[in-house]
């Protein structure tokens, strides 16, 4: 597993992600534990958007849209349905549980 214990995730040549440090954790901003829109949007510009794009470590994770019901195989932090569009992600210190998957809501639209 690319997470340790600090919430350090090391994606392969890409460099070291601290979620902890990734400037929008703390009062002001969603953290790696946030649910629904707040943890989408967290993933998706944590660490400059560096993130959103990396690969889930072991080849993905397995879910259901919580659109439309549809499974589907996370490839990436930031994963669409490929059935509904559904905006779906995953913090890297929870990639390997498929109910850490938070839905960002219906009709939401990736910038």
């Amino acid at each position: 597993m690319a997470v340790d214990a600090d919430c350090h995730y090391q994606p392969k040549k890409r460099g070291i992600f601290k979620m902890s440090d990734c400037g929008s954790c703390g009062p002001s901003g969603g953290g790696p534990f946030s649910e629904g829109l707040e943890l989408v949007e967290f993933v998706s510009n944590a660490h400059g958007g560096g993130v959103k794009n990396a690969p889930i470590p072991n080849g993905g994770l397995q879910t259901k849209c919580q659109g439309c019901g549809a499974p589907f195989k996370m490839i990436t932090f930031v994963s669409k349905c490929p059935k509904c569009g559904g905006v779906h992600a995953v913090s890297p210190p929870r990639a390997e549980d498929p109910n850490a998957v938070q839905f960002a809501g219906v009709g939401y639209k990736q910038p």
